[in-house]
């Protein structure tokens, strides 16, 4: 396996503008005297408009860094910006006013900037293809937590939970092992210890459960079987109507579901070792392998060349987990040893080590937040805890869901203003106000046996748990 090439974009200087005034200056010297002094006139004209040009874009970039900061809940920063620059607080423009303009502003501009060193030659590194994504340097426009996690010892009352229902919806023939949603909300698949991938419609479940299905009550669309060995971990890609598996035997498996009589993988990546957990990549082109090596495999989805990471640090357990964060820039591992570590998403380069995060127990699972800012994170030893990326600081911990023996995870509903996760010593799904940490809901699975696996939807309240006892729930808000 080849080490991780990383393309380097050249940094921007001031040769471009004395190239563009020696051209000028050529192109004076070629005029004749008779016209020098209309040319120095014009000149000066220029000189003033430009002057003006650079004014008035400085007070939109001014404008813009205030609305971002404003828009990242960093309102002291922000107000610091305003008064040093003399910025209204208020955005100056209707454009500056979008939700992560300045992102997409600079996205835009790296991704111009790198194609042009492409054009130059090189190999491509994973953010040239993260670069078209979007029109963008990023797979996607960075989002804005619905939860300040900054505030300390935040105090009041927590925010209630809505009911939900849930449905029984279908039984594989071994331990249902892990789910996943698409993009888009409206399919997830489920893999078993039967070595079997079970895939679902969300608008059938529903039907379903009002009584008005039409088929007979049947939500899943296919079982797709090409695996030798039990699922460990499921994705979808993230425009293409591609899932994908990874499995102990080894393998990452590619199913096309758009084709109905699809029951087979049509590509297949072999890699060296049990493929614990796999993530695409948000420009869809590269994905991410968590196995029992201790250094995540980054695949080229077109050519399926493997890199690993230059400098691995310490790296010596397994990886239970690794997931992008929504723009592609970081990734994070959660390993056996019980320590997180954050990479670079362009360079994979680790960027910190948590070590120890959940002392000596396995850590099984780690997500960031929308704004790249947190981590959320759930091991073994039973606690699941907020960390602040930039420092590697604990910031909150949610307690009072026992595991200990399973590879379950933690995650945030769809706005961000919850934890949910569950609890194997009373087979129930629980969850917190992610802002306070309290504890707002138990709810009883409905499985026999703990529940082993929880899903939430990306796009609204609605989640899928998987259960040691071979089944797979569909929950919705009723309320």
């Amino acid at each position: 396996m080849e080490n991780l090439t990383i393309c380097h974009t050249p940094v921007a200087n001031n040769s471009a503008k004395r190239n563009a005034s020696l051209v000028c200056s050529s192109r004076g010297r070629s005029t004749g005297n008779q016209n020098r002094r209309g040319n120095q006139q014009r000149g000066v004209g220029a000189e003033m408009d430009a002057a003006v040009q650079e004014a008035k874009l400085l007070r939109q970039v001014n404008a813009l860094i205030v609305a971002h900061l404003r828009d990242q809940n960093l309102t002291q920063a922000a107000a610091a910006v305003a008064a040093a620059t003399m910025t209204p607080l208020s955005a100056a423009t209707s454009s500056a006013s979008l939700p992560n303009h300045l992102l997409r502003l600079v996205a835009k501009g790296l991704a111009v900037e790198q194609g042009e060193a492409a054009r130059g030659g090189g190999v491509p590194a994973a953010s040239d293809s993260a670069a078209a994504v979007g029109g963008g340097g990023m797979g996607r426009p960075l989002g804005t937590n619905a939860v300040d996690f900054s505030m300390q010892n935040v105090k009041g009352p927590s925010k209630s939970f809505s009911k939900h229902e849930a449905k029984h919806i279908s039984d594989h023939k071994n331990v249902a092992r892990c789910a996943k949603f698409s993009p888009d909300g409206r399919y997830f698949a489920t893999g078993s210890g039967d070595t079997s991938i079970k895939f679902f419609e969300v608008a059938k479940i529903k039907q379903s459960m009002l009584g008005d299905s039409k088929d007979g009550g049947r939500p899943v669309v296919r079982t797709f079987y090409d695996h030798m060995q039990p699922i460990n971990d499921l994705d979808f890609h993230p425009t293409s109507p591609i899932l994908i598996s990874a499995a102990k035997d080894n393998t990452i498996k590619f199913f096309d579901f758009s084709k109905t009589a699809a029951r087979k993988a049509f590509r297949v990546i072999q890699d060296t070792h049990n493929v614990r957990s796999v993530c695409f990549h948000p420009c869809g082109d590269y994905i991410l392998a968590g196995t029992d090596h201790p250094v995540a495999h980054l695949y080229d989805v077109n050519t399926f060349t493997c890199y690993l990471a230059a400098n691995p640090q310490d790296c010596s357990a397994a990886i239970n987990q690794v997931r992008y964060s929504d723009t592609g820039s970081l990734y994070v591992t959660a390993s056996k040893d019980g320590s997180l570590r954050i990479w670079d998403g362009v360079s994979a380069e680790c960027v910190r080590t948590i070590s120890g995060a959940h002392g000596s127990a396995e850590a099984t699972s780690a997500i960031f937040t929308k704004d790249e800012r947190y981590i959320l994170s759930r091991g073994k030893d039973s606690s699941i805890n907020l960390w602040e990326v930039g420092t590697g600081r604990l910031v909150k911990q949610y307690a009072g869901a026992v595991n200990g023996q399973f590879r379950c995870q933690a995650v945030f509903n769809e706005s961000g203003e919850f934890v949910i996760s569950t609890d194997e010593q009373t087979s129930e799904v629980v969850v917190w106000d992610a802002l306070t940490t309290e504890k707002v809901a138990r709810l009883p699975s409905g499985h026999t046996g703990a529940p082993r696996w929880l899903e939430h939807s990306p796009v609204e309240p609605a989640f899928v748990t998987c259960g040691n006892d071979r089944s797979v729930r569909f929950w919705k808000q009723t309320a």
